[in-house]
């Protein structure tokens, strides 16, 4: 077979604008994921069982089972039960963020559970809460530790989202899709599209062990 990029290339457009919306899926899983992984940390490692076994039923259930189900299922299966209109991009929005928040709780959980006991004794020491000590003590501790398996974790949301495809979200996978279809040329529109995909992975995995490697220099520890 002869290879024949023209027709891909006329369709680029078509690409970049799935590619934007790829990001931009990612980018609000990302803006929602961490802070309610965060909360889900936090009860995860609460004195009051109750609360912790919620918050531990809830990362286990979002991080076993199969995120395309979890797609599927907010957005054919949430409206039926709760008569509340699910788009393409509002499901991917809600599926990726609560299934982010899984993994980004297991490390907020390690992160804060590698900072020596000391570190709150002292803080308790000058006076403050634990919450205060939290806060101005060993989050921002623990949160270099997690830089790197953040990034990695984040790389790892990049490559699902191309699930959102499946529901006729208009990402970098349905607009391939859609333009294999139109030109008859699925080689050469998804050699493009892996090369797309390699550059953007490839680009974040060489900056999380950039960090990674600076965070070793500095004399900090990482969680995985």
């Amino acid at each position: 077979m002869e290879w024949n990029f023209a027709p891909v290339l006329g369709g680029m457009d078509l690409l970049l604008w799935g590619l934007l919306n790829t990001l931009k899926i990612t980018g609000l899983a990302l803006a929602f994921g961490v802070p309610l992984g965060l909360g889900l940390a936090l009860m995860r490692l609460s004195t009051l069982r109750p609360v912790s076994m919620v918050s531990a039923f809830i990362i286990e259930f979002f991080r076993t089972t199969p995120p395309l189900v979890q797609l599927f299922w907010f957005f054919f299966a949430f409206p039926i039960l709760f008569s509340i209109n699910m788009t393409p991009f509002t499901a991917a929005i809600v599926t990726f963020s609560i299934q982010s928040s899984a993994f980004f709780a297991e490390i907020f959980r390690s992160g804060i559970q590698s900072i020596d006991h000391g570190q709150w004794e002292g803080s308790k020491a000058i006076g403050m809460n634990r919450n205060q000590s939290l806060r101005r003590v060993i989050l921002p501790q623990a949160v270099k530790r997690m830089i790197p398996a953040f990034m990695e974790r984040s790389i790892e949301l990049l490559k699902t989202t191309t699930l959102v495809s499946t529901i006729a979200y208009t990402d970098l996978m349905y607009q391939a899709n859609d333009l294999a279809q139109r030109t008859f040329r699925p080689l050469e529109v998804y050699s493009v599209v892996a090369l797309i995909y390699f550059v953007l992975i490839f680009g974040f995995s060489q900056l999380s062990i950039m960090v990674e490697r600076r965070l070793a220099k500095s004399g900090e520890g990482t969680v995985g």
